[in-house]
């Protein structure tokens, strides 16, 4: 801040002239004090919240480490894996809560108002805020897409594995589109993921049902992309004449269905990188298996998390541009506040978008949309 007053009262200038300040094009020296100021508050941010979910993590589970006698390295690399997933989660939190208390500092120490007399503006305040930022989200991005899903079985396949209580399967029979004209139902899905039993597979004609073929089990031959069907019986059916022959042992059909099909129905969308994913909701638009709405949300909400932090900090700049008298404690119940309410929102319309209660892309960007109109309502407030 040496340079903005050297700047001010040049001993050398003839007569008052109103400084320039450099273009957007560069960085000066302001805006690396601004920017240096602003990505070391960040990254402490970023690791105290860090802390303190494994803390609150850690209490939560002492129990079940305890009772399942689960190694110390193991607890270590269960919560090293995790981070990846916490920084993406807790990102914007830290940027608002860096956008507030470096503005705020500004803004108190009278630095904001020597750089706006010296002809900053807003817009060009919010220049190393926003470098940074876009920084961060193109790693929250790559964070987002790939690194968090390489690591998902090390940390949330493991919770769902041994922390949590397996989800029996009692929703009934599951009904699976195989092409436009048949429908597989499969009553009990293996825990092998590649058999099931209770089975029949339908055929229409239009609205007619044409055929029935009934299966004591099947089984998936992965490799030949056989379907082996165990003890049928086979209904076929013409005007009011329905025909049935029985065959016992294996009946062998191939089916247009991915090998990978009873797989995907309890496949966690987060431990999917972004090409996995699209993929994913493909197979799932084919086959009509559920939860395409839940896979079409988390899809999409892999990119609009990452670009929350730049989007909350034209909320952050713009709330603490002028002068008052809060202190830190104040900065910090702000940016609390409306990082959880955006981590809110995120996460009550994302579970009407998994319902299929809202559009799944809308559900997805609702929450950054409402924080953009947000933030420009605030910037317009702040430059008048």
């Amino acid at each position: 801040m040496r340079d903005s007053k050297a700047i001010l009262n040049d001993p050398g200038s003839k007569g008052p002239q109103r400084p320039k300040l450099p273009g957007i094009g560069g960085m000066t020296i302001i805006d690396r004090y601004i920017a240096r100021q602003f990505l070391t508050i960040f990254l402490f941010a970023l690791l105290s919240f860090a802390a303190l979910f494994i803390i609150i993590n850690l209490v939560e589970n002492l129990d079940r480490f305890l009772d399942r006698h689960i190694p110390v390295g193991r607890i270590i690399l269960y919560y090293l894996s995790g981070l990846p997933d916490t920084f993406l989660l807790t990102s914007p939190l830290s940027a608002l809560l860096a956008s507030l208390f470096v503005t705020g500092k500004l803004s108190m120490q009278s630095e904001l108002p020597a750089l706006k007399s010296a002809g900053m503006s807003l817009t060009r305040l919010m220049k190393p805020f926003l470098v940074v930022t876009l920084a961060i989200t193109a790693l929250n991005t790559v964070n987002s897409c790939f690194i968090a899903p390489s690591l998902y079985d090390w940390s949330k396949g493991y919770e769902k594995r041994y922390l949590k209580n397996p989800k029996e399967n009692d929703g009934g029979p599951l009904h699976i589109r195989e092409s436009r004209t048949r429908i597989l139902t499969v009553g009990q899905i293996g825990p092998d993921r590649k058999s099931a039993t209770m089975v029949s597979l339908e055929t229409f004609d239009g609205s007619k049902i044409v055929s029935r073929l009934d299966a004591d089990s099947l089984r998936i031959i992965t490799r030949e992309k056989y379907w082996i069907f165990y003890n049928t019986k086979q209904r076929t059916f013409s005007g009011s004449v329905e025909t049935l022959a029985t065959k016992a042992g294996a009946d062998t059909l191939k089916l247009s269905l991915a090998p990978s099909t009873f797989k995907m129905i309890d496949t966690d969308p987060d431990e999917m990188s972004i090409l996995q994913h699209v993929e994913f909701i493909r197979q799932k638009e084919r086959s009509g298996l559920p939860g395409l709405e839940r896979a079409t949300v988390k899809l999409h909400t892999k990119i609009a998390l990452p670009l929350a932090s730049m989007i909350i900090v034209l909320i952050g700049v713009p709330l603490s541009s002028k002068k008052k008298r809060s202190g830190l404690a104040v900065e910090v119940s702000i940016s609390l506040l409306v990082g959880l309410l955006y981590l809110g929102m995120l996460k009550t319309i994302g579970s009407l978008g998994y319902n299929g209660l809202v559009n799944p892309l809308l559900a997805a960007w609702l929450p950054d949309m409402l924080f953009i109109t947000a933030g420009a309502l605030l910037y317009r407030s702040a430059n008048h």
